[in-house]
């Protein structure tokens, strides 16, 4: 695996060594001693699952306080276009963010540490998304920015009007009334 360091401390790209054949591909997702050595000590206590169709944008979320969560994420199947929002109020990137292109054909996945907003946007006619967190889900924290504040500058590549998302996150806050991290 190679480990690909951002433009934001702590959020990486993480490239597997695909072996392929006439059978398929062999690759190791996820290896508990080299993600260690890389990024660090993370223990990652469920999986999660989603399927959305394309336009389909999830985020921008996050959970607060001691419910924060790190996750790994990575695409199964199709391509989506993945955020991950630096909202760490002393971080010398606070407000800044990084994406990145997750698809089943370049197979990356992407860590992104607590104190961060996470989104992500189907390219493709239908994506499997998968993540690893590091806390459980809890109601009472959940929190959200968002996905089009003018202030985060996200360049999203489709029409707005494409965008499918949720009620939710339709009235989800602005970014400078967001819960921050310290």
């Amino acid at each position: 695996m190679q480990f690909l360091t951002t433009s934001i401390a702590g959020v990486n790209i993480i490239e597997p060594k695909v072996f392929n054949d006439a059978r398929g591909y062999f690759f190791e997702a996820w290896k508990k001693k080299e993600f260690e050595e890389h990024i660090g000590s993370v223990d990652f206590i469920q999986d999660n699952e989603s399927k959305s169709s394309y336009g389909v944008l999830r985020g921008l979320h996050y959970q607060k306080g001691e419910f924060s969560q790190a996750k790994l994420v990575r695409v199964i199947k199709g391509k989506v276009l993945d955020v991950a929002v630096d909202i760490r109020k002393s971080s010398p990137t606070f407000g800044q963010h990084v994406m990145v292109e997750l698809s089943e054909e370049n197979k990356r996945q992407f860590f992104i540490p607590r104190g961060f907003a996470h989104g992500f946007l189907v390219l493709s006619d239908e994506a499997v998304f998968t993540y690893k967190v590091d806390n459980v889900y809890a109601p009472q924290a959940e929190a959200g920015i968002r996905w089009n504040d003018p202030q985060l500058a996200i360049n999203w590549p489709i029409d707005p009007k494409d965008v499918l998302t949720s009620e939710k996150d339709l009235a989800a806050s602005l970014f400078k009334d967001a819960v921050y991290f310290e």
